[in-house]
């Protein structure tokens, strides 16, 4: 069972990537074209932190939270946001296809249709949104008066790899609605888009019941709120024992598997256009 699941596994990870340079490479025809959409991507997505720069112009403080401190929430859930968007955010294109009645085509491919979507149009003209978040990362990490110890600096690396996998698996289940309601995907952008705009400002701003919804409910404080509790040394404002903090991983699996789930149940309601 566990080699037959791991085949599986790799197979659907060989298609996006076989997908994926497809579309890399006819991207990359235009070189000139791509390296314009790569910077005035980069530079479109840094005006959301100049919103924070410029709010710091009037206080010191945000929620009790420092500038660094903010860059450092912003740069960790741009960094998760915009990976997951670069990898799998091509799938809330799910309802466009279901509408015209181009799924089928997938589903009679011999690579997985989740693997297929996902990296249709693949574009490194995505990159912007990484590349600039890590770039505010890089100085929040400069200046912050934090003694960057091992485990700390190996919860920020799983945190990271943690967030892009929990907003992947949002893009996925957000797209599957689409199975069921055609036009999802806005209420999918609320919780992806609008989810990372909500992780770069820290918890003590927003009331303890949104705090604990998006804890318990919509598990986006694992991406960056809760580890980063640990790495600065702040209290947790819903006084949630100290594991919380290292459970990113463990936040991950749950959103994979209900991902999974939730494609598998759609796959099982489709009824396509020959059906």
């Amino acid at each position: 069972m566990a080699d037959s699941l791991a085949v599986r596994a790799g197979w659907a990870v060989r298609s996006w990537r076989l997908t994926a340079a497809m579309w890399m490479r006819a991207a990359l025809a235009y070189r000139a074209s791509f390296a314009l959409m790569l910077a005035a991507n980069f530079c479109t997505n840094s005006l959301e932190f100049v919103v924070v720069l410029l709010m710091f112009r009037h206080t010191d403080t945000l929620g009790g939270w420092t500038l660094p401190e903010l860059a450092l929430l912003y740069g960790t859930s741009g960094f998760a946001l915009g990976t997951a968007d670069l990898l799998v955010g091509s799938v809330d294109a799910l309802g466009a296809r279901i509408r015209a009645g181009t799924l089928d085509v997938m589903l009679i491919r011999p690579a997985p249709a989740l693997s297929q979507i996902c990296a249709e149009r693949f574009t490194l003209r995505r990159l912007g949104r990484p590349l600039q978040a890590l770039v505010v990362l890089g100085w929040s990490v400069n200046v912050l008066p934090v003694h960057w110890s091992w485990d700390k600096v190996l919860l920020l690396a799983v945190l990271l790899a943690s967030g892009t996998v929990i907003f992947g698996a949002l893009f996925v289940v957000g797209a599957t609605l689409q199975f069921w309601w055609g036009e999802a995907a806005e209420l999918q952008n609320s919780f992806t888009y609008g989810g990372g705009v909500l992780l770069h400002y820290p918890p003590t701003v927003f009331a303890k019941e949104l705090v604990a919804g998006v804890t318990f409910g919509i598990p986006l404080a694992f991406v960056n709120w809760l580890p980063l509790l640990h790495i600065l040394g702040r209290p947790d404002p819903l006084g949630l024992p100290s594991a919380f903090r290292f459970a990113s991983p463990v936040a991950a699996a749950c959103c994979v598997l209900v991902a999974g789930l939730a494609w598998r149940a759609g796959l099982r309601a489709y009824r396509g256009a020959g059906n």
